[in-house]
């Protein structure tokens, strides 16, 4: 799979809220797929497992299987590489842009 298609899979699987807040949940520490049902009472077990099955398949949950549990973590890396790749260099882009805006506004005559 190309790096694209994964970027792709990686938004695709935080645009929906519900994985978001997923992604929230898990990020202090690993729970189960019990302990996120009972964070999240407005959802059905099944519901869960489609989206835990969503951030899985995009490289942002990791399923660790222990007896009749099945303990979710968190791997960041992937919005790691999302931030270094897109936010980084174009919040930088915006800073110097913004900069340079102020220069302008200060001193119209550019001297």
């Amino acid at each position: 799979m190309s790096t694209e298609d994964e970027n792709d899979q990686i938004f695709k699987a935080l645009s929906h809220r519900t994985r978001r807040q997923i992604c929230d949940l898990l990020k202090s520490e690993p729970r189960t797929t019990g302990m996120l049902c009972d964070l999240l009472p407005e959802l059905d077990r099944c519901t869960v497992m489609q989206h835990l099955g969503v951030l899985e398949e995009a490289g942002l949950v990791v399923a660790e299987r222990r007896g009749r549990e099945r303990w979710n973590h968190l791997d960041a890396l992937p919005i790691h590489a999302i931030h270094e790749r897109w936010i980084g260099p174009y919040a930088a882009y915006a800073t110097s842009m913004l900069g340079k805006l102020k220069r302008q506004v200060e001193d119209p005559t550019g001297a």
